[in-house]
């Protein structure tokens, strides 16, 4: 590991200075993902700013009717926060579904946005990859490439190639809550849509998010409705506990009189970002249940899927997955 210095700031703009006054220097909350990624020398960073004593470790009710969520509240906190169950239930079930409960006591909701992708490639500094050098080329398209992605890498430049996914499973459901997210940085505050705030790798797939260099994630905020009468999340893994999701499906179904009034759905496991297609979930709007045609649905959220090779299961793997995971959260079939 390389030599860093250490800083402990006592307030939010105090923290964004010193990443504006320091090239190289990282944030660092619980740390379960930058430890990582600097043991095993992908991160190099040469100072650290430790943000866990800022004020932004409440949940707390908004104007509007929503939630907003602390960036520095654990992952364990969050899930098991009564007005979380209650109101945002698809929230609480994708947490408790991800890392264990060790991680998950350390984690933060902040740092979970931020976390990076666990392709092995890289991570591992003796072969090629394009997000971690730029240019170098990407293993795991002719590689083993089982656990990578099948959405959004069209339309990359061949010589920057990432087929990458995003790992974590509080961001699907985020992204199925059209969830907020406020940051503070060099510019001042503002509020990025959760549906912006990850890219898909396009020509820049060392880049995972739309922050600016300096910002720091300060909250989340959720809407009012969280759908918390008709929801699930489906996780499929390699093993039922401590492992990434090949694919998960998160649903929030709104349903009155037997008929679909809104519909959210969010893949993950399948693109370098939470996957999500507003006009599949349109086609579930004035459906009616059980009539809804949810493969269709299915269908159009998947299209353009591409598999090469090792991960060409995983389409229809998801395929299955969304359909079942609109079964539950329309409470079709029963939770297991």
């Amino acid at each position: 590991m390389n030599s860093f210095s250490y800083f402990r700031p006592g307030d939010v703009d105090t923290a964004v200075g010193e990443l504006a006054t320091h090239e190289g220097a990282k944030f660092i909350a619980g740390g379960t993902n930058l430890l990582d990624l600097m043991k095993e020398n992908v991160e190099r960073a040469n100072r650290l700013v430790d943000i866990n004593r800022l004020a932004l470790n409440t949940i707390e009710d908004t104007d509007e009717g929503g939630l907003r969520l602390g960036a520095l509240v654990t992952n364990a906190e969050t899930a098991y926060h009564e007005k979380v169950e209650t109101r945002y239930p698809l929230l609480s079930q994708a947490i408790l579904a991800g890392a264990s409960a060790q991680l998950r006591n350390m984690a933060t909701n902040g740092g979970n946005l931020l976390q990076r992708t666990r392709c092995y490639y890289f991570y591992d500094t003796q072969t090629p990859c394009n997000k971690r050098e730029p240019g170098s080329g990407c293993g795991a398209l002719n590689g083993f490439n089982r656990i990578h992605a099948i959405l959004g890498t069209s339309g990359q430049p061949a010589e920057l190639r990432c087929i990458a996914t995003h790992p974590s499973d509080l961001c699907v459901a985020l992204a199925a809550l059209d969830a907020t997210i406020r940051v503070t940085g060099p510019l001042g505050e503002r509020t990025i849509p959760i549906a912006d705030f990850h890219r898909l790798p396009g020509d820049e797939p060392w880049r995972d998010t739309t922050l600016q260099p300096g910002e720091l994630v300060t909250a989340i905020d959720l809407p009012a409705n969280g759908f918390p009468d008709y929801h699930t999340y489906i996780k499929i893994r390699d093993r039922q506990s401590y492992a990434f999701a090949l694919v998960s499906v998160a649903v929030g179904l709104e349903i009155q009189e037997d008929r679909i009034a809104d519909a959210r759905i969010a893949l993950g496991g399948v693109a370098h970002k939470p996957w999500r297609k507003p006009e599949a979930e349109a086609m579930l709007v004035g459906q009616t249940i059980p009539d809804a045609d949810f493969r269709a649905v299915a269908q159009a959220l998947l299209a353009g899927a591409v598999g090469y090779g090792h991960n060409t299961f995983k389409i229809e793997l998801a395929h299955r997955a969304i359909v079942r995971a609109l079964q539950r959260a329309a409470k079709l079939e029963p939770e297991v």
